[in-house]
């Protein structure tokens, strides 16, 4: 039933503001927020130029049409007759590598700023990192491959590949991943970490750019899944929601400051099954064919075959992903 907008209190307190921005006294607020950009960019030792740093929302169009050009005919128009496919892909690579291009430029000059130094030949090395990674978008294409009919063949509840493609979350985020990894790869780390929190925003599933993953791997749910930098995991591996692959600790030098880059994630072996809410941390192996059971929190290597499930149903079989 229609009401009179004016009796209606959510329209009286949405309706457009007339009041005249002074009265919110702007000017002051204006002045306090530049006085604390100025402040923040002195500290970190900068100009008062602020960086130009990559654009997420670029990365979101890039992203996006990488994956149309990977797969035209699931994510591209429907449309597309057989003559006309490798005129789209080639069109949508050729556009969104000349976007990637202006944003790898945009990261190095800004790590050059963070170094105090010039990258005078910056523009080349932009440049080959995108003909790099140009040039691994064919591998990139045949594990995605490899990944979706993981997905198919592991989950019962999977109709087509082509399903898989176009609704699972974990296709999603591992699609986002292998581009990510590869740049990761190639020394943009930053347009590489916004790529990976672009698809944990949109999944909630959580990879570093930095994890090696092998193929026809298939996170299944996915939500809460995190996988940390240094994670090395093999083939065939697959994963359920809120499955952890974490650091242990977090050790630090004599002045107290953090340690980076240091192998700290487990490394996961071939046909290895992870169950819902399992926590792996530090620098463990999970031999080969091993099961970890749901919510079973692990700090030792398991030898190759195992079964390890909570001490309290220690007898019971995960069987296929019985009960998911």
């Amino acid at each position: 039933m229609l009401t009179d907008s004016r009796l209606d209190p959510l329209h009286q307190r949405t309706a457009p503001v007339s009041e005249s921005p002074s009265q919110f006294d702007i000017e002051t607020i204006v002045a306090e927020l530049r006085a604390l950009r100025e402040l923040s960019l002195e500290s970190r030792r900068r100009e008062r130029r602020p960086p130009q740093l990559p654009s997420r929302k670029v990365l979101v169009e890039i992203v996006d049409g990488l994956a149309t050009a990977l797969f035209p005919n699931r994510l591209g128009h429907g449309d597309l007759s057989l003559e006309g496919v490798d005129y789209f892909v080639g069109h949508t690579l050729d556009a969104h590598l000349r976007a990637l291009l202006g944003q790898v430029r945009r990261e190095l000059r800004f790590a050059a700023e963070q170094a105090g130094t010039v990258d005078a030949d910056g523009d080349a090395r932009a440049l080959d990192i995108v003909r790099r990674f140009a040039a691994r978008l064919p591998p990139v294409r045949a594990l995605l491959e490899s990944d979706l009919e993981a997905a198919y063949q592991g989950d019962p509840a999977a109709r087509s590949v082509d399903e898989v493609l176009v609704c699972y979350p974990g296709i999603a985020a591992v699609t986002c991943h292998r581009l990510a990894h590869e740049l990761h790869r190639l020394g943009v780390p930053l347009v590489a970490r916004m790529i990976a929190e672009i698809a944990h925003s949109a999944t909630g599933i959580d990879i570093h750019p930095g994890a090696t993953i092998g193929g026809s791997f298939f996170i299944d749910h996915g939500t809460g899944v995190v996988i940390g930098e240094t994670a090395l995991i093999g083939q065939r591996v697959r994963l359920y929601q809120a499955v952890t692959l974490g650091a242990k600790r977090f050790p630090v030098d004599e002045n107290g400051v953090l340690l980076k880059g240091n192998a700290r994630h487990p490394i996961v072996e071939d046909d290895v099954v992870i169950y819902a809410g399992a926590t792996i941390l530090g620098r463990i192996t999970l031999g080969r064919g091993s099961t970890i059971g749901g919510n079973v929190w692990l700090t030792r290597n398991v030898p190759p075959n195992s079964n390890i499930t909570q001490a309290q149903a220690r007898n019971e079989v995960f069987d296929g992903g019985a009960g998911i």
